[in-house]
């Protein structure tokens, strides 16, 4: 039996200190020490064997928040967790206690950045992600950001267009907003591949005119509703084949029988298309019920047979939300990474395959529980919400994993 845990962290714009990432956005020393020390002590707090990271602009910044996370927790080690010489020494609760860091001290643990590609001069930065693993990889990491073919996603013929005509237009992407950092990691006699995005915002994308500095849609004070709809419409688009394009890649891992857990930002709620995208879809109750798709006439049913293969299809290449198992097992009724204009919604997100699920009779291990770090989320509408531009303005999440059985 082996246990291990796996967590998603939004880091909120890594950068060091005096450095431009968006227009007129930096960092004091000041502030930059703040926020290294409180992201630091969130590792620390999590202590979490694979982590997820998101919104990295530089990969020396992201060492030096790793290796203060290490001094900490060597620090607290030696404060705290009795030597051999003490008979207590190997009490259970220590075990629990202590850090196990992944570098310092001779930890073993390995770090894949994935810079974003379309990064650019200060005030014009782009953010890429990171996978860290204390249980190192498999084999290189991999990165999927500009596609090798363009992507076009074409629309279904408008009734009433004839044959060759194109009424209905389609959807081209070449390039990611950012990386998808795809990693193979051993756990246990198990390698599990990982997946860790940052799917398009909500924020509007607008376009802006040859020759000008900025789209028409940016300037509030002349407020354009339809060009700023259509903003959300680009991006809305834009995080949906971001997620299908995540989708294809999962397939294919499934395909060749591997455990697999996605995490990261998906910047959409547990429910929305983008999510579903990724996670699959869910079958129907029971095909035998339904009309053929080639249906000659009204009792034309899918077979009792044919419904066993369809379930069986679907199923294999679902994913599953840690966050709804563990609604599940523990009867809680809500979960929130994020808190903006009132609204507490779940963005940040660990799916697995049913490798990993309870009801599954050949699963290699399962969920046991899912921590939530969401105490230093506050809701900018209101007055009297603190100050949080250092810390981040998502909640942490974590799956606490085995592999094997439980009982042994």
């Amino acid at each position: 039996m082996t246990r291990f845990t796996i967590a998603s962290f939004n880091v909120k714009n890594l950068i060091g200190a005096d450095q431009e990432y968006y227009k007129y956005q930096s960092y004091t020393p000041e502030e930059y020490a703040w926020k290294e020390a409180w992201l630091a002590d969130q590792i620390l707090t999590m202590d979490a064997d694979i982590v997820g990271f998101q919104e990295i602009f530089d990969e020396p910044t992201l060492r030096a928040v790793i290796d203060e996370a290490d001094a900490m927790g060597t620090a607290a080690n030696t404060a705290n967790i009795p030597d051999a010489s003490k008979r207590y020494h190997r009490k259970a609760i220590f075990r629990k206690l202590a850090y196990t860091p992944y570098f310092g001290a001779g930890g073993t643990g390995a770090l894949a950045v994935a810079p974003n590609v379309a990064d650019g001069e200060p005030g014009q930065r782009r953010p890429g992600v990171a996978i860290l693993s204390r249980l190192g990889f498999a084999e290189p990491p991999e990165v999927l950001q500009d596609l090798p073919d363009p992507l076009d996603i074409p629309f279904s013929r408008l009734r009433g267009t004839t044959e060759g005509e194109d009424g209905a237009g389609f959807f081209r992407i070449r390039r990611l907003s950012r990386p998808i950092l795809k990693a193979r990691i051993p756990v246990g006699d198990q390698i599990v591949t990982v997946f860790n995005c940052h799917l398009k915002s909500k924020l509007g994308e607008h376009i802006t005119p040859r020759g000008a500095s900025r789209s028409p849609a940016e300037d509030l004070t002349n407020y354009d509703p339809a060009a700023r709809a259509l903003g959300s419409l680009r991006a809305a688009l834009r995080r949906m084949a971001e997620a299908w394009i995540l989708r294809r890649e999962i397939i294919e891992e499934l395909g060749e029988g591997n455990p697999v857990m996605v995490l990261g930002d998906f910047n959409d709620s547990e429910h929305s298309v983008s999510s579903e995208i990724i996670s699959g879809e869910v079958p129907f109750k029971n095909y035998a019920w339904m009309l053929r798709h080639d249906a000659k006439h009204r009792s034309d049913r899918y077979t009792d047979a044919e419904n066993d293969q369809i379930q069986e299809d679907i199923d294999r290449v679902r994913l599953h939300s840690a966050e709804r198992l563990f609604v599940r097992k523990s009867a809680r009724d809500m979960v929130y990474t994020s808190a903006f204009g009132g609204v507490f919604e779940s963005i940040d997100q660990i799916y697995m395959s049913r490798h990993f699920h309870p009801d599954n009779p050949a699963k290699i291990g399962e969920m046991e529980y899912f921590s939530v770090l969401n105490d230093h989320l506050t809701d900018g509408s209101h007055p009297e919400a603190p100050y949080n531009k250092l810390a981040s303005d998502h909640g942490q999440i974590m799956a606490h994993m085995v592999i094997g059985d439980a009982q042994d």
